[in-house]
């Protein structure tokens, strides 16, 4: 059964689609055709497809490991760490830790070519040595990474023989804390804001009629936030689904209009849509897409596991004959 799949971004939130990947990865009768990222759900698909392509599924979960155990290695002796009291309460959450809330400050008044001259990334560096981008292009999975053009507001799609450590950080490049990517004379912002991921090339350019999306910012929270932080918080959220939600509402009026279409419109009305997330996502707040401690990203990679895990339980019989997201539900008012 072939199937496609949507990675949203969100920082170290992304560790959770890790686990989910890992586990769709072990159901061999799960033949992935094409994935859609943004953000760190663009690193995630990067990863995925290039150690595809080298060692098959076990070399795709390999490499995910590998990047993620580099991206926690790389922040162990970052200023951005969890206060000793959040330890304690075993809260993953860097509201507390007084350099974090400096930086916050920071970013709200100071650009980001002032803090960071040079421009620097760390991920740079482990991009360039997990993936193999040569690879990438000849992979039998197609990639979609979507990237926001500054100077038009528009997303860019870039495709597998596209695809370099620029396209990747430019696709993860927060306008507060990093310095646009330059790509073919254009500067290029966080995909999320244009596409968070961005849906229609997996419609246009797949032929699988199943897509699941992992989505690690949550629709809903209850309640008004009242403070500041919730608040930003909350905007962010907002911000980082609503194209998405757009893109999902379309989607529906269009498979409905097609309903008694023939030929390739008839497509639309043929494709099941499928979504995993966890609860746990809706409990973790913006700072903690910054926390790259290894307990939690393997806490967010085992929950993803457990997210895939039920979804599969619930829902096997359902892949390849319907949708289990009801996108009239979740897109209600848009």
């Amino acid at each position: 059964m072939r199937i496609d799949l949507a990675l949203q971004g969100g920082g170290a939130h992304g560790a959770f689609t890790w686990g989910v990947l890992c586990r769709i990865l072990e159901e061999e009768w799960l033949e992935i055709e094409a994935i859609s990222g943004t953000s760190a759900g663009a690193m995630n698909a990067a990863v995925l497809a290039s150690g595809f392509a080298k060692g098959g599924r076990a070399g795709a979960r390999e490499a995910l490991d590998l990047f993620w155990r580099k991206v926690s290695e790389a922040a162990r002796f970052s200023p951005f760490q969890r206060s000793p009291l959040d330890i304690l309460l075993g809260r993953w959450t860097l509201d507390n830790s007084p350099l974090f809330v400096a930086m916050d400050m920071m970013s709200r008044v100071v650009s980001p070519y002032s803090l960071n001259p040079a421009g620097t990334n760390p991920l740079t560096d482990i991009l360039a040595e997990v993936i193999d981008f040569d690879g990438l292009a000849k992979s039998p999975i197609k990639l979609f990474i979507t990237a926001t053009n500054v100077r038009t507001g528009r997303g860019r799609v870039f495709r597998n023989a596209e695809i370099t450590p620029d396209v990747l950080l430019a696709s993860a490049c927060l306008p507060t804390l990093f310095q646009a990517v330059k790509i073919d004379g254009e500067s290029y912002w966080d995909g999320g804001y244009s596409g968070n991921p961005t849906m229609t090339p997996l419609i246009r350019e797949s032929d699988a009629l199943d897509t699941i999306l992992v989505q690690i910012n949550p629709v809903e929270r209850p309640g008004t936030p009242r403070t500041a932080r919730d608040i930003l918080n909350r905007l962010n959220e907002v911000s980082f689904n609503a194209v998405l939600l757009k893109e999902l509402r379309m989607m529906a009026l269009l498979r409905q209009s097609a309903q008694e279409a023939t030929g390739e419109s008839a497509r639309w009305a043929r494709m099941r849509l499928h979504r995993i997330t966890g609860e746990t996502m809706a409990q973790l707040g913006y700072s903690s897409k910054l926390n790259a401690e290894w307990e939690f990203l393997t806490m967010l990679h085992n929950e993803g596991r457990r997210s895939a895990e039920t979804f599969y339980r619930e829902h096997r019989d359902a892949i390849g004959k319907s949708s289990t997201l009801d996108l009239d539900e979740l897109t209600e008012g848009v």
